[in-house]
């Protein structure tokens, strides 16, 4: 069970948490969890260059360690990059100190004030922490479910493009599990956006 767009209620509840941008121009974030990965990963970069889009990485402190050279990849391409834990946590499951270790370990090898937890999942204790070292914890508007093995690449897009707006934040995974759902839904993504005048802007603005 997760939302698809994130209801008003759950970002007022957690208003220190950024789910969203004002835009001027149309705008949206696009952003891709669990990477890098030697082929979906750069999928990805190709796709995206083919619209001039720039997006924003939630890199895993352990497959920077495994890619490095796909991590610099995307950093040669001009995006953004975020902390999304060295091991993949869950926040829910995992005490206190050990979360914040593994967010320090990623952080050596991912410099960036931007953390998404995984599965967005994080305690207000471990968000009050990283805030006060000066992380932004980075949410979404808008899932497009490619992690999810029961939905197919159309159910994906049409998941994004049924429920995003200028200022989006939506999630997308550059994962070896999302790639069959991804290779469908990205592209399709990129070219109705694209076409409604949307540009795609990383999330180093903030």
């Amino acid at each position: 069970m997760y939302f698809v767009k994130t209801p008003r209620w759950l970002k007022k509840i957690y208003g220190n948490y950024i789910w969203d941008i004002k835009a001027d121009t149309p705008t949206l974030y696009l952003t891709f969890d669990d990477g890098p990965h030697p082929e979906v990963t750069y999928f990805v970069l190709n796709e995206l260059e083919k619209y001039n889009a720039k997006a924003t990485f939630f890199c895993i402190g352990k497959n920077v360690l495994l890619y490095p050279h796909v991590y610099k990849a995307i950093l040669d391409k001009g995006h953004a990059i975020g902390n999304h834990t060295h091991n993949h946590f869950n926040g829910w499951k995992t005490p206190l100190q050990a979360y914040i270790d593994n967010v320090a370990q990623c952080e050596q090898y991912v410099q960036s004030s931007l953390f998404r937890p995984p599965y967005g999942r994080i305690k207000n204790s471990q968000a009050k922490y990283l805030r006060n070292k000066g992380f932004s914890i980075i949410m979404w508007d808008v899932l497009s479910g490619d992690f999810d093995t029961s939905i197919d690449g159309n159910k994906c897009s049409s998941n994004v493009i049924n429920n995003a707006a200028s200022g989006s934040i939506i999630v997308f995974h550059d994962s070896e599990k999302a790639f069959e759902r991804l290779k469908y839904a990205l592209p399709a993504t990129l070219d109705y956006f694209s076409r409604k005048g949307y540009s795609f802007k990383p999330l180093d603005i903030i």
